[in-house]
């Protein structure tokens, strides 16, 4: 998690999250992913290869207090981008979202100039739907949607 959050595209893409500690992290994690858990019965989880067990990054269903539906996030090291587990863990969360959760709509959100997140997020089947304003982010940010498949 410590190298994840210090990565450059992460603090491009993502934001800053102050994180700088090997105890950042874990202060991170318990007050971000763990909370999550306990309130929604959500949030980030990790991603690790199935053969060599090495985290990979972090993918999960979010609950953000200026959204109204539950979005989607990933983020992966750097060095496995290109290899389908962005797309292979983002597919699964939400089909535990539609299926399990029982979400009707899950959203996502994206800097614009993040071409790469885009083009993975419609792979995933969501749409654009408009731009918004994001508490603590300057400019804008895309708002994409997927309503649950029939």
């Amino acid at each position: 998690m410590l190298a994840l959050l210090n990565e450059e595209p992460f603090l491009r893409n993502i934001g800053d999250r102050g994180v700088r500690t090997v105890a950042d992290a874990a202060a991170y994690i318990l007050n971000g992913p763990v909370a999550s858990y306990e309130k929604f019965g959500f949030g980030l989880y990790a991603v690790e290869s199935k053969e060599s067990h090495e985290a990979l990054g972090i993918c999960g269903l979010l609950k953000r207090e200026t959204l109204e539906d539950v979005d989607v996030g990933f983020a992966f090291l750097q060095k496995f981008w290109g290899r389908g587990y962005a797309q292979e863990s983002a597919q699964a969360v939400m089909n535990y979202g539609w299926n399990t959760i029982g979400l009707k709509r899950i959203v996502a959100i994206t800097s614009p100039e993040n071409r790469d997140s885009i083009k993975l997020l419609e792979k995933l089947g969501l749409r654009f739907e408009k731009m918004i304003q994001m508490p603590g982010h300057a400019g804008e940010t895309a708002l994409f949607s997927a309503e649950r498949p029939a």
